[in-house]
């Protein structure tokens, strides 16, 4: 499996049945050769998974890459432009050390295909819709569907019976609200800028504002892309994008930051459950999710109304995967690790079945 981030590029080898055989992390940008010789020590690949972020309207489920699809693929870089290079440049090296078996794409907006027109739509000119594609798109698709699984899983009910709200938190930060295994809501939409406040990123702006920043102060485009992507957030607030630095620090500017984020954090996924109807399981995943046991307290203690309680002891004490809600509760919180790399085996491997 292949997972390209923003920061790094990770190589996962898995068995038949999910054991995991080797592991490989790069720093990005990879090097060619490194690449080449880690992967001539994986003995027995069949087949090769590639997490490909923005699959556009074209894409709702997996796909076996050829020429065709590649070239649909590199049209859709202006969409995600911080991020389908990337991906498409961990394809090229993985494809250049594996040549001689099939590449498959599994897309993170292909979760989010399932959105009534009530979730996806923006309220713009039909013509701009019509012509540019403007739509919410939605992220982390692949992280949403393997948590929501899992979840399932762990609370013993089958997934068709669940309405579950995800919350994948991490540097990057998005909520879905699921209903038997599908998505009909998510908080980013036509980029990963909208939603959640996150490390870097803004989340959600009023486009007055930067329609002001733009007209009043004259600040281009290009540099309010690049305050907006890689200056805002947890970053802009406090001066380090590392929760767990916040988590521990007891200054003005940290207890801002912290109040911020969870004041967005309850508020969307309230809204979450409104789009549901009602929730059965809140999912945590994610480095800050899986890691932040604060975090995770601080977001329930804020929606008790919803039936939302955890078990303070198991939420300190939670290893791996599992319930920390209190015992009692109506509403189950799982805790669930990170495990896109399942995700994508499982989506390659019912494709090319």
């Amino acid at each position: 499996m292949v997972n390209a981030g923003s920061s790094s590029l990770k190589l996962r080898l898995l068995a038949p049945d999910d054991a995991l055989l080797a592991s490989t992390d790069f720093a990005a940008p990879a090097d060619a050769a490194r690449v080449d010789e880690a992967i001539a020590g994986y003995a027995g690949v069949d087949a090769v998974g590639h997490r490909i972020v923005h699959g556009g309207a074209d894409f709702t489920t997996a796909v076996r890459i050829d020429a065709a699809v590649e070239q649909r693929l590199q049209a859709l870089v202006d969409l995600a432009p911080l991020h389908q290079p990337k991906s498409l440049a961990a394809l090229d090296l993985v494809r250049h050390a594996l040549p001689d078996v099939p590449h498959v794409a599994c897309f993170d907006t292909a979760f989010h295909a399932t959105m009534p027109s009530a979730a996806s739509t923006y309220a713009l000119p039909a013509e701009w819709r019509e012509r540019w594609g403007l739509r919410r798109y939605g992220f982390h698709g692949i992280s949403h569907a393997y948590a929501s699984r899992r979840a399932a899983s762990v609370v013993s009910i089958e997934l068709t019976r669940l309405r579950l709200v995800c919350c994948h938190l991490g540097a990057g930060a998005s909520l879905a609200a699921v209903r038997g295994g599908s998505s009909i809501d998510t908080t980013m939409g036509f980029t990963p800028l909208e939603g959640l406040v996150m490390a870097t990123r803004s989340g959600s702006v009023d486009p007055g504002l930067l329609i002001w920043l733009a007209d009043h102060a004259g600040i281009a485009p290009p540099e309010l892309a690049d305050a907006l992507e890689h200056r805002s957030g947890l970053l802009a607030l406090a001066g380090t994008a590392d929760m767990r630095d916040l988590l521990v620090r007891t200054d003005e500017q940290a207890r801002l930051a912290l109040a911020v984020y969870i004041h967005r954090l309850r508020g969307s996924i309230a809204q979450m459950v409104a789009a549901l109807g009602g929730v059965d399981v809140l999912v945590f995943t994610g480095g800050v999710g899986e890691n932040a046991p604060a975090i995770r307290r601080d977001a329930c203690e804020g929606l008790g109304h919803l039936g939302v309680r955890i078990d303070p002891d198991a939420n300190r004490d939670i290893e791996g995967d599992g319930d920390v809600a209190a015992a009692d509760a109506a509403v189950r919180v799982v805790v669930v690790r990170a495990r896109e790399d399942l995700e994508i085996a499982s989506q390659t491997r019912a494709l090319l079945a």
